[in-house]
């Protein structure tokens, strides 16, 4: 079953430096232009609009590399 998330989501991702977090913004399904990088989204391979928490830039993820992370603590 493949990963489905929606906007408003936290979740989580490996960088080289470790991991982050942030908040799904939108569900891509066609191409989108981010920083100069294409994402090359479709219905059948959609990537996840995502916000990280720490730095504020946004970038496309495809779902595996995503993983639900829990709420931060109010």
């Amino acid at each position: 079953m493949p990963k489905r998330f929606k906007p408003g989501d936290r979740v989580q991702w490996n960088t080289p430096q470790g991991k982050t977090t942030g908040i799904v913004k939108k569900k891509l399904t066609s191409a989108k232009k981010i920083k100069g990088h294409v994402a090359k989204a479709s219905r059948e391979n959609p990537e996840y609009l995502v916000q990280s928490e720490k730095s504020g830039k946004q970038a496309a993820h495809r779902p595996g590399e995503l993983h639900k992370a829990r709420n931060r603590p109010k």
